[in-house]
């Protein structure tokens, strides 16, 4: 009799636990974290577009708050996915070599699965998680074959469900991955990897004409039915009823925990493929189609979230890997008078403004007043921090995180910066910089990014890029950089928000500070 009154004692103990636990999950807010490809700072109707139309981001801006100061990691789309999902500078990546380029097909998987996620931190808080779309971190240890089971990956690094385009919705395979399988994917005609020279063997796939812009060729053989199942004009369509039907699974019938989910998509990533219901219907080509059809993706999972009854206790963020790319799409957009970046210097893969200076957007009832603008400086490194205060874990522990809490900049207006200074990464790792406070410095002319300049270069950056926009700096003329321009760059942001002037043989002593501080970051080779 002793024991079995223990035994229910236990029983009661146990049971009201867990119901203290359900109750303490439920007033944790919900959060949606939205990461869009390439969108550039000037490519929304709440920073400045004119020639798109995006009302359901617009009305997010408007029931939230905008920041004007926020950046990405780094200007390249994959360390800068890896500096948000780990709270770590790229630059600290791959053994302290730095991740500096997008991940290659056979990439293995860049996060190591004993390091701390976003998503670890909401698991750690009894979250449901799940990433949607991009991964572009890749699979397994060592060099990926790609067969299958496709671990490690998402599932390894705290994601309880993952379902999307593997690289990107420009290189191959074009496939979609469920957790660890291909979608569609028969052991009697398996995914293959031949790689580059056989076209005659690879697996046909979709169509699309030249002015969507360049897309790499199939280097898959096999897989026929799982290639068919993918087509690039229906990818946003896809994912986006992925989220709506996770979304709405889990406050069905497990709406007794919160949910993080991480969507990201491949809009608006060239090849520039949008929907029939978008195509031609905005006036920047197909490049503003695609910001359009993102725009409708946006405004379905926010439409789920109020249809669920959800939307009050939900942090929605919607932002971007890095900033907009001078590819062809992009170039046919600014010729129809729509600028990707504003009027920001630079583009994509470089370490001017242009490259990561991002649109950033917070929605939160009853915590983020409506309609505020933020002029901190934030990065989306520092979401890992901001995520385990808002939790309400302690991130002391954490060893080699550059992430900073930036909580109070959320639902508040703190008068000074939290975050004091920045690491930013361009694709050449000679261009690593440093943002401290309203001064920018960048160890090397030019932009460290793209440098095409010919119709047939399919990406465009540099000084060549500068005049095609007719952008302003003074180390540049006639699309070339000056033979007396400054060895290194140094702009004060709070007067020159463009970055028009060069300011480096003005302020050698704040040159001298800041390179001493950047020297800190650098990898340190043997």
């Amino acid at each position: 009799m002793y024991h079995k009154k223990n035994f229910l004692t236990f029983c009661i103990v146990l049971i009201l636990s867990q119901f203290s636990f359900a109750q303490a999950n439920q007033k944790l807010p919900n959060v949606v974290l939205i990461n869009a490809d390439d969108l550039g700072y000037g490519d929304l109707g709440c920073y400045g577009a004119t020639k798109v139309k995006t009302p359901n981001i617009d009305q997010l801006a408007s029931e939230g708050k905008i920041f004007t100061d926020a950046h990405s990691a780094s200007a390249v789309c994959t360390p800068s996915r890896y500096a948000l999902l780990t709270g770590q500078y790229p630059v600290r990546a791959n053994n302290g070599k730095g991740i500096w380029g997008p991940a290659p097909i056979t990439s293995e998987l860049l996060i190591k699965p004993n390091q701390t996620t976003i998503a670890d931190v909401f698991k750690n808080s009894g979250y449901a998680t799940a990433a949607l779309g991009k991964w572009h971190l890749g699979f397994k240890i060592g060099e990926n074959n790609w067969q299958e089971p496709l671990s490690p990956g998402p599932n390894d690094v705290g994601f309880d469900y993952y379902y999307g385009v593997p690289i990107v919705n420009s290189a191959p395979p074009y496939v979609y991955v469920e957790n660890t399988q291909v979608v569609g994917g028969d052991s009697k005609d398996p995914l293959v990897y031949i790689g580059k020279g056989k076209p005659n063997e690879v697996t046909p796939i979709t169509p699309i004409p030249k002015e969507a812009s360049q897309r790499t060729v199939n280097m898959f053989k096999g897989a026929k039915v799982a290639h068919k199942l993918y087509n690039d004009y229906t990818v946003g369509q896809v994912l986006t009823e992925k989220a709506v039907n996770w979304i709405t699974d889990k406050t069905t019938k497990e709406k007794e925990n919160p949910f993080f989910l991480y969507m990201a998509t491949t809009h608006i990533h060239h090849p520039f493929t949008p929907g029939k219901n978008f195509q031609g219907k905005s006036d920047a080509t197909l490049y503003g189609d695609f910001i359009q059809e993102l725009d409708w993706m946006v405004g379905e999972v926010l439409a789920t979230l109020e249809k669920q009854g959800v939307s009050n206790n939900t942090l929605v963020i919607f932002t971007s890997d890095n900033g907009a790319m001078l590819n062809l799409g992009g170039r046919n957009a600014i010729k129809a008078g729509h600028k990707i970046n504003g009027d920001l210097l630079g583009f994509k893969f470089g370490v001017w403004e242009g490259g990561h200076r991002i649109p950033f957007i917070a929605k939160w009832p009853g915590k983020i007043q409506a309609g505020t603008v933020s002029n901190q400086l934030i990065c989306n490194v520092d979401m890992l921090a901001t995520f385990m205060a808002i939790t309400k874990q302690e991130g002391n522990e954490l060893e080699n995180t550059d992430s900073v809490n930036i909580l109070a900049a959320l639902i508040d207006n703190p008068k000074e910066n939290i975050r004091k200074e920045l690491i930013l990464a361009p694709r050449k790792e000679g261009h690593l910089s440093l943002r401290k406070g309203k001064w920018m410095y960048i160890p090397a002319q030019g932009s460290g990014g793209f440098s095409g300049s010919k119709p047939n270069h399919h990406a465009w950056g540099g000084a060549p890029a500068i005049e095609f926009v007719g952008s302003v700096n003074s180390d540049i003329k006639d699309g070339k950089i000056k033979k007396e321009a400054p060895v290194a760059q140094l702009y004060n942001l709070s007067k020159d928000k463009y970055q028009t002037t060069n300011v480096y043989k003005q302020y050698p002593e704040k040159v001298k500070e800041m390179e001493a501080v950047l020297e800190t970051y650098r990898p340190k080779t043997n």
